[in-house]
C-alpha cells in the first residue's frame, strides 16, 4: 500500500533532558496500490528493538542483510528535522540512532522518541554513515577529518585529517593477536587509511589512482574496496600491502560487499560483477558479469543467501541469481535508485529518488508497500529490531516501526 507523509514533527529537546538522556545512553551502549490516509504522527518503538545496526550495511562484510523480517506495512514512528539534506545512512545501537547531515552536524537521537541527545559540529557536510564501535562513534566529513566521538556525550576524543573529503563510511578490523581495533576509511585523496581506534594514530595507508567513494569491506584478514580508478583493491589488513588489484571495468562509486570469498561490484558502465578474491585462485577472477540497462550502479548490492539485489540509475531495482548472474526480476521505481537496498527476511526495503520508500518481495519483485516522503532518498535504510531509519533530501530523518 502507498502511504502519504504526515506533517513534519518539530523535534526539540531542552538541555536538561539532553544531558539526562545522554547519561542513560552511556549505560546501555554496547559494542498499483491503494492510497491510505496519513497515520498518526508518532508511534512507540517496541522495547524489543535492541538488535544493532552499528555500521553501514549492517556488518563488516557490508552485506546489507538485516536480522529481522518486515511485515507488509510499516508505520511512521517519529521524524527529526535537520537543517540540510540527509544523505548519510544511519546506525542504530544501544537505544540511539546516529546520523550525519549536510548541515555539518552528526546527531545522536533517542531511538524510541527521535529526540535529540546531542549534536557534534564539523566544518562541512557529513555525508558518511557513522560507525559505532564500543562507546565511540566514528564519522567522516567533507572537511577531510575522521572524528572519534564519545557516543554517550558527543564530545570529541580525537580527529584525523586526510587530504580531501570523506563520503564513504568507516569500517573496523581486529588484529588476531589482540590490541586496539583498527579503523578503516577511504577518501577523495585516493587513499585508504588504517588508524588505531583508541588514539587515531595512523597504522598504514594504501594509495589508489582515484577517489574512494564507498566504505571498505572486511573479509577475514583482507580489506576490499572499489575505487574510481576502476580497480577492486584487496589489501592486507595487518600492514596495508597490496594482495590483489582486479580490473572492475569502470569506476566503482559504491561499496563492495563480500561473502564466501567473493566480492560483488557495481560499476559506472551498468554492470555488476561477481569477483573471486581468494588470493590463491588461478586464472579468471570474474565469476560472472551482469548487465543492467546501461545506467550506472551507484547503489551497494545486498547479498542474500542465493541472490544479489542492487539499485540502478536506470530507475530499477535488480535481483540477480548469486550462482550464475542471471536476472531474476527487476522492480521499476519512478526515478533512479542510488539508495542501497536491505534484505529483511522475505522482503527488500529501498529508497528512491522519486521520494518513496519501497517494500518489495524478495521472491518476485512485486511491490508490497510504499511510503511517499516527497523528497529524494539517496541515503540507505538502517534496520534493527523494530525500527527502520532513513534520511531524505528534505533534511528529515524518518523512523518507521512495526
Amino acid at each position: 500500500m502507498r502511504e502519504r507523509r504526515s506533517p513534519r514533527i518539530a523535534v526539540c529537546a531542552a538541555a536538561v533532558v539532553i544531558l539526562a538522556t545522554a547519561a542513560a545512553v552511556y549505560f546501555i551502549l554496547t559494542s498499483a496500490p491503494e492510497v491510505e490516509a496519513p497515520g498518526p504522527p508518532a508511534r512507540a518503538v517496541p522495547a524489543a528493538a535492541e538488535a544493532a545496526w552499528p555500521i553501514f550495511r549492517g556488518d563488516q562484510a557490508l552485506r546489507g542483510v538485516a536480522a529481522v523480517t518486515l511485515p507488509d506495512k510499516l508505520e511512521l514512528a517519529w521524524q527529526f528535522e535537520t537543517k540540510a539534506q540527509v544523505t548519510s545512512s544511519a546506525v542504530i545501537a544501544g537505544g540511539a540512532v546516529f546520523v550525519g547531515s549536510c548541515d555539518g552536524n552528526v546527531y545522536a537521537l533517542d531511538a524510541r522518541t527521535g529526540k535529540e541527545l546531542w549534536r557534534f559540529p564539523t566544518k562541512d557536510q557529513v555525508q558518511t554513515a557513522p560507525l559505532l564501535l564500543g562507546d565511540t562513534l566514528y564519522a567522516g566529513g567533507d572537511d577531510s577529518f575522521l572524528y572519534a566521538i564519545d557516543a554517550a556525550t558527543g564530545r570529541e576524543k580525537w580527529k584525523f585529517e586526510t587530504g580531501d573529503k570523506i563520503i564513504g563510511g568507516a569500517n573496523f578490523w581486529r588484529p588476531p593477536a589482540g590490541g586496539p581495533a583498527r579503523i578503516l576509511i577511504g577518501g577523495y585523496d585516493y587513499t585508504l587509511y588504517c588508524l588505531d581506534a583508541e588514539t587515531g594514530a595512523k597504522v598504514w595507508e594504501y594509495s589508489t589512482d582515484n577517489y574512494i567513494n564507498g566504505a571498505p569491506a572486511v573479509a577475514g584478514d583482507a580489506i576490499v574496496v572499489g575505487g574510481c580508478d576502476a580497480v577492486l583493491h584487496v589489501v592486507a589488513a595487518a600492514d596495508g600491502a597490496r594482495v590483489l588489484a582486479i580490473d572492475a571495468g569502470a569506476y566503482v562509486a559504491a561499496s563492495t560487499p563480500v561473502d564466501g570469498g567473493r566480492a560483488y561490484v557495481g560499476n559506472f558502465d551498468g554492470r555488476v560483477l561477481c569477483v573471486d578474491i581468494a588470493p590463491d585462485t588461478k586464472g579468471e577472477r570474474v565469476v560472472w558479469s551482469y548487465e543492467g540497462d546501461g545506467e550506472a550502479f551507484f547503489s551497494a548490492p545486498a547479498v542474500a543467501a542465493d541472490r544479489v539485489v542492487v539499485g540502478s540509475r536506470d530507475k530499477r531495482l535488480h535481483c540477480i541469481d548469486r550462482r550464475n548472474g542471471a536476472r531474476l526480476w527487476t522492480f521499476a521505481a519512478r526515478d533512479m535508485i542510488d539508495s542501497s537496498p536491505v534484505v529483511c527476511g522475505d522482503k527488500v526495503v529501498v529508497g528512491a529518488s522519486d521520494g518513496r520508500l519501497y517494500l518489495v518481495r524478495l521472491a518476485d519483485g512485486s511491490e508490497v508497500w510504499s511510503y511517499e516522503i516527497g523528497a529524494a532518498l539517496t541515503a540507505s535504510p538502517a534496520v534493527a529490531g523494530g525500527l527502520l531509519v532513513i534520511g531524505a533530501d528534505d533534511g528529515v530523518v524518518y523512523a518507521f516501526a512495526w
